[in-house]
């Protein structure tokens, strides 16, 4: 592999076939969390029925969702992982920055996910990893 000086590296681009995975990515991560907020974690019914000792894959969730989002893992994941993808842009960080911001915004940590979410557009200015 040659040595590519840093200042005529490629700027982090994913391609259309990359693209093709990360925006069902993106509409699967939003989708999931609104659905878990709205659907299990916010009815009275289904709060009121896990309480009462429901054992069911929606209580399970519900109780991994708000014990997650109470010390605001969501968020710190995705600060942690932007903050990465900006040092070092890579594929497999802006994927996983890009979904856990999409928790965090929706999970009620929108200053983190906010965050986030910028440093993640911030990383398209940053150099690629060096290809040969």
């Amino acid at each position: 592999m040659p040595n590519i000086p840093y200042s005529e590296r490629p700027l982090f681009r994913p391609g259309p076939h990359t693209l093709n995975w990360l925006i069902p990515l993106g509409m699967g991560a939003v989708g999931w969390a609104l659905y878990m907020r709205y659907m299990v974690v916010e009815p009275t019914l289904v709060s009121l029925a896990c309480e009462a000792g429901l054992e069911s894959a929606a209580c399970y969730g519900r109780a991994a969702v708000l014990a997650l989002s109470l010390w605001n893992v969501f968020g710190a994941v995705a600060l942690v992982v932007a903050l990465i993808q900006l040092m070092a842009p890579g594929l497999a960080t802006f994927s996983v920055g890009m979904v856990f911001s999409a928790f965090a915004l929706v999970f009620h940590n929108e200053v983190a996910g906010a965050l986030a979410a910028m440093m993640l557009i911030l990383s398209f200015a940053r150099p690629g990893p060096a290809t040969a």
